[in-house]
């Protein structure tokens, strides 16, 4: 009678970091939970849920999209993140507060667990909302042309995220850390007419 030795059981953290590597190809670091290394395949545009969730219901077509917490992730192609500020500018955004993000070269994102994988995820934990997929390149800057179909570019994804934050921050109650009306709060100048 031969003996045999089941094989040996991989970690759940260990076989997601295995599946980003060997199937989609990005890089991944530490762990648990395993780190996706930004910069390199992707950015990411970080942004709080409330306003992420109103990014996902316009008519946009964005890459992979994760939920951590509070925060949603737009996954966006790698060098992203170095033009945020300067769009932001160019659209008229620039010096609003508006918490918008973006991790770029040398940056991590916790690796939520791949899609189709059994069993639940902890409270709070890293999701997919959009998953990537197998041999899907996160391309977001070009405009769509001949052939390319449907990719947004990034002014378009920043306009709208960046107008979304703002509405965002505007619903939330006052007191919250953000102030409600902003330029209202100033004490009104009283006027004379003669």
């Amino acid at each position: 009678m031969a003996l045999t030795a089941p094989l040996p059981r991989v970690a759940p953290d260990e076989a997601h970091a295995h599946w980003y590597e060997r199937v989609l190809g990005w890089a991944v670091t530490g762990g648990p939970p395993a780190q996706l290394v930004t910069g390199t395949c992707f950015d990411v545009l970080e942004m709080p849920a409330d306003a992420g969730a109103e990014l996902l219901r316009r008519p946009l077509v964005t890459g992979p999209v994760a939920l951590m917490g509070r925060r949603m992730r737009f996954l966006v192609a790698a060098g992203s993140a170095d033009e945020l500020d300067g769009l932001l500018d160019w659209l008229e955004w620039g010096g609003v507060a508006l918490d918008l993000t973006a991790l770029g070269a040398g940056g991590r994102m916790t690796a939520p667990a791949p899609p189709g994988t059994a069993g639940e995820s902890p409270r709070g934990a890293a999701v997919w909302l959009r998953p990537p997929e197998q041999g899907c390149d996160v391309l977001l800057p070009a405009l769509p042309g001949p052939g390319q179909g449907a990719r947004p570019d990034l002014v378009r994804l920043v306009g709208a995220a960046a107008t979304e934050c703002h509405r965002a921050r505007l619903r939330r109650p006052y007191g919250s850390g953000v102030p409600l009306r902003g330029a209202l709060d100033q004490p009104q100048r009283s006027q004379r007419f003669s």
